[in-house]
């Protein structure tokens, strides 16, 4: 029987794409929650596994020569079970260079900007004192709508994300995606991208990781004793 995998997880987008992955690979696994408002990330035990201070991070007791190992970075956790077990990350050479571009584009770009407009659209503007920064509101709401534009053109000639068939890349961008109206976009323009995220997200295991301790998430405006830990990191 496989030795479970140990998820460190809070149930943001990020963490999404690997309680997400675990479910598609039908990996068992045990969960450590990482409250990320109570400054769990920063707890030295779990810096010994994600020294960057961030969630999902994972330990495989079964890592490579049969040794455990940690991984941070949820990217390249999905990379790593995809090889580990030859699934979702695409048959031949063209089609996994198809899939690692697209997760690269993911953990480039739609991740980071989509933060970064939840931030000053939603956070920013909640805090003590607010912090209502038109210029900012503009600049990431308008590039994630054209980033959204870029996933509308691809989907409109393939299935998925990376060609007609689902992979990492896919599991990498539906949880950010799925949050696009509070990204303040919309889908009236962009119908295939509207399918892909409708088709995606009635698959059984995005629906278990979606859902894993979908009871923890919470309105952050309203909880400003978490806005110094979330927001006011000092290097």
């Amino acid at each position: 029987m496989t030795a479970p995998i140990e998820l460190y997880f809070w149930p943001t987008p990020n963490g999404w794409k690997v309680s997400i992955a675990l479910h598609e690979f039908d990996l068992p696994y045990i969960l450590n929650l990482v409250n990320i408002g109570a400054g769990d990330q920063f707890k030295p035990e779990f810096l010994a596994i994600s020294p960057n201070n961030r969630m999902p991070a994972i330990i495989d007791p079964d890592g490579p020569d049969g040794a455990p190992i940690p991984i941070f970075e949820s990217g390249a956790i999905l990379q790593y079970l995809a090889r580990k077990h030859g699934r979702f990350c695409g048959e031949t050479e063209r089609e996994r260079i198809a899939v690692d571009q697209w997760l690269m584009w993911q953990m480039g770009g739609v991740g980071p900007m989509a933060g970064q407009a939840h931030h000053f659209l939603k956070y920013a503007p909640a805090m003590d004192p607010p912090n209502d920064l038109p210029y900012a509101k503009d600049r990431y709401r308008s590039e994630v709508a054209r980033l959204y534009r870029v996933l509308d053109t691809q989907l409109s000639d393939n299935r998925y994300v990376a060609g007609d068939f689902y992979s990492i890349a896919d599991m990498s961008l539906w949880g950010w995606v799925s949050l696009w109206e509070g990204q303040q976009q919309t889908l009236d323009d962009k119908p295939h991208l509207a399918r892909w995220l409708a088709e995606v997200g009635d698959r059984p295991a995005v629906q278990a990781g979606r859902a894993l301790r979908a009871d923890l998430r919470s309105d952050l405006r309203k909880h400003r004793a978490s806005h110094d830990v979330l927001f006011r990191q000092k290097g």
